[in-house]
């Protein structure tokens, strides 16, 4: 059964008639191009998280981003726009391999943008929003503000609202910035006046360095550290129970029992206790996330999503410098004075 419109229903009349008088538009409009905008069952489907008891593995989720099409496709972009990537951190102290890391898991470098109409759904999470969902209420909310958001978007860009893909969830272009995200924390990085993320790889350079430096990205400090955790099943749970935020010194896990690494316990700042699971079979990745691992958190509330990252930005440098040695001349040796 193909989809249906959202219509006019109470909910979407009133968040019509609210936005098109703060922004001085016109409300009929706008209530007739929302209330067609399509009720999408699929997103409705993807938003709702995995089912209890899914087992995480951090093995499997890494093998689908550090894999040779990516590293290959990774190289190309960074030679392509190395020089972007050095203005970026140049500019906001963004190391260039973290901001690969993050194009390439969102989008594989912009192969991969979403193909979903981006109003329908937005407005499809806004307005029926699945009431299963353990935090509906406060989603459907978070989905209302990025729906206008994204109208506001448009109208200052001269979008088609109705045309614009992206991500189930509306996130858009090569970075998949949220609309208020793009607002927000995008730049015009490549001075051809105006901010574009879905076809700038320069914009989207630039605003995703702009994003991590704003949420607090430290320049030259390390994202993680190696770390032995004590057996105590008690003790253990407390390190881990604040997550991804950093929250002990490297003093106070070495009095815990845990045994950081010699870098680790140089560290000045506060680290967080992190557990990846790696499958029911196998022992789970420990590690001790910095200040900057949080940062890069901010852009997917998600420390899998964190260390694949950081982990591809690291593959791709990697092999650029391989490529790069064999690419250049050898040197030959200077000749003998006569």
């Amino acid at each position: 059964m193909p989809p249906k419109p959202l219509g006019l229903r109470p909910a979407l009349v009133a968040f019509a008639d609210e936005l098109a008088t703060a922004q001085n538009w016109d409300a009929a409009a706008l209530r007739d191009q929302l209330s067609g905008a399509l009720d999408l069952p699929k997103v409705r489907q993807l938003i709702l998280p995995a089912a209890a008891g899914t087992a995480k593995n951090w093995g499997a989720y890494r093998d689908r981003f550090i894999e040779p099409k990516r590293l290959e496709a990774g190289v190309a972009f960074w030679a392509e726009h190395e020089g972007a990537l050095a203005r970026a951190e140049s500019r906001y102290g963004v190391p260039a391999g973290i901001v690969v890391g993050i194009l390439g898991v969102e989008t594989f470098y912009g192969r991969i943008t979403g193909g979903f109409k981006v109003l329908d759904a937005l407005a499809t999470l806004a307005f029926d929003f699945p009431a299963e969902h353990p935090r509906a209420a406060e989603r459907q909310a978070f989905f209302r503000n990025e729906l206008a958001e994204f109208l506001k978007l448009c109208h200052e860009n001269g979008l088609d609202a109705t045309e614009v893909r992206g991500s189930y969830a509306g996130a858009l272009g090569l970075p998949q910035f949220m609309p208020g995200s793009w607002r927000q924390h995008a730049v015009d990085f490549d001075g051809d006046g105006r901010v574009d993320l879905i076809n700038s790889p320069d914009d989207a350079i630039g605003s995703v360095a702009h994003y991590l430096s704003e949420y607090g990205w430290k320049p030259g400090q390390a994202t993680h550290y190696s770390v032995r955790l004590p057996a105590d099943p008690i003790t253990r749970r407390r390190l881990l129970a604040p997550d991804i935020k950093p929250h002990f010194m490297a003093a106070d896990l070495v009095e815990a029992g845990a045994e950081p690494s010699e870098a680790a316990r140089e560290h000045a700042g506060p680290l967080a206790v992190i557990e990846l699971q790696n499958g029911p079979k196998q022992p789970p990745t420990v590690l001790l996330g910095t200040e900057n691992f949080w940062v890069v958190t901010r852009y997917n509330w998600s420390a899998y999503y964190a260390l694949a990252v950081i982990e591809l930005g690291e593959a791709v440098a990697r092999a650029r410098a391989v490529q790069i040695q064999q690419q250049t001349p050898p040197q030959l040796p200077a000749s003998a004075p006569q």
